[in-house]
């Protein structure tokens, strides 16, 4: 363990040298207000770089405070998230910022912090380190692989991550906590990647016990469960009819009127008989698959035209008619559902 302790003492000074040559300029490093270091650490959260930062740039012009996103409506604050997924981070982030605002600001420790909604161990640390320079490790993929390969230790992930929570806080510097935080986290991402890692620029490498990939052990992942359903995108020629889905994976968001199981065009046809609509036209479906973390969807599309009121039958009760304007500009449809709008002539 004296060892251990010993090699981690020495990662501040290999990389904050490092650090400050080779970060990258990203747009939450600019400001380090807690309320943008938060919303930075809750969109990278199974979400790549690149692709966050245009979210975080738009999403603070539009919510540029806590108080902002508190009071703002659900519909806008899953506009400004669509396209990121995991919708419930937003949601749970709004929730965190009611909390704030009664709290009368930010708690400036991560312990008070993770009383936040929402806001776990690695998150904490992170706004903790960044926003208030306090010694708070923060722990997330990237660091445990650093960690790892530089111990070059085996163990399994869930040991690792609070052990090395642990062992890091008594290392970090009196000063600069939060660029010893981003440099670990800029390591892992720019140098010591996954695979095929940058050892021979990696200013860890002279005492490194693994130079290479082959830690942390791959964890097999899990087979994702295939479901296959049909989708009736409803138009006419102003807008289109939507329900918001009750449970599962996008709970609560906006969806088209769906049924389980691969409908041919002719058994598509009768389905929507029995449910009680009698005018209407039926196009030609479109397949898609959207893949999530644990679960597949395979999907068949088709367009049905009809100027019936859904509302009104017993069967489309759940179905609300938004005008084109709102469904393009205002309404939050998450990707697995976006694409079927291509089947729209309206």
């Amino acid at each position: 363990m004296e060892n251990i302790q010993n090699m981690l003492s020495a990662l501040p000074d290999l990389l904050l040298p490092w650090y400050d040559e080779n970060k990258r300029d990203l747009p939450w490093r600019k400001n380090i207000d807690p309320y943008r270091v938060w919303v930075s650490e809750i969109m990278l959260q199974q979400t790549r770089v690149e692709a966050a930062k245009s979210y975080y740039i738009r999403f603070l012009e539009q919510l540029p405070t806590v108080r902002d996103l508190a009071c703002c409506s659900e519909e806008k604050l899953l506009k400004l998230w669509e396209g990121l997924g995991y919708y419930s981070r937003a949601k749970n982030m709004q929730k965190g910022a009611k909390q704030i605002l009664e709290l009368g600001g930010f708690p400036d420790s991560a312990e008070n912090l993770k009383k936040i909604c929402g806001v776990g161990e690695y998150t904490a640390g992170a706004v903790a380190s960044i926003a208030f320079g306090k010694p708070s490790p923060a722990v997330d993929g990237n660091v445990v692989r650093v960690l790892s390969r530089f111990l070059g230790d085996a163990r399994p992930d869930k040991v690792l991550r609070p052990e090395y929570t642990t062992l890091l806080a008594p290392v970090y510097p009196e000063k600069r906590c939060g660029d010893f935080t981003q440099s670990l986290m800029e390591l892992g991402a720019i140098v010591c990647t996954p695979r095929s890692p940058s050892c021979s620029s990696c200013p860890l490498s002279a005492l490194c016990k693994t130079k290479g990939d082959s830690l942390p052990l791959k964890k097999e992942k899990p087979e994702r469960k295939i479901s296959d359903l049909t989708l009736f995108v409803f138009f006419d020629h102003k807008g289109i009819w939507l329900e918001k889905r009750e449970s599962g994976v996008l709970n609560g968001m906006w969806q088209f009127f769906n049924t389980q199981g691969t409908l041919s065009s002719s058994d598509a046809e009768k389905y929507l008989k029995e449910k009680g609509l009698n005018h209407f036209t039926i196009g030609k479906s479109k397949s898609h698959k959207h893949v999530f973390t644990h679960l597949i969807w395979n999907m068949t599309a088709y367009p049905v035209f009809t100027q019936e009121n859904l509302s009104s039958l017993t069967g489309f009760s759940s179905l609300q008619y938004f005008t084109k304007r709102e469904t393009l500009g205002e309404i939050s449809l998450p990707s697995a559902f976006r694409w079927c709008l291509s089947l729209c002539s309206f």
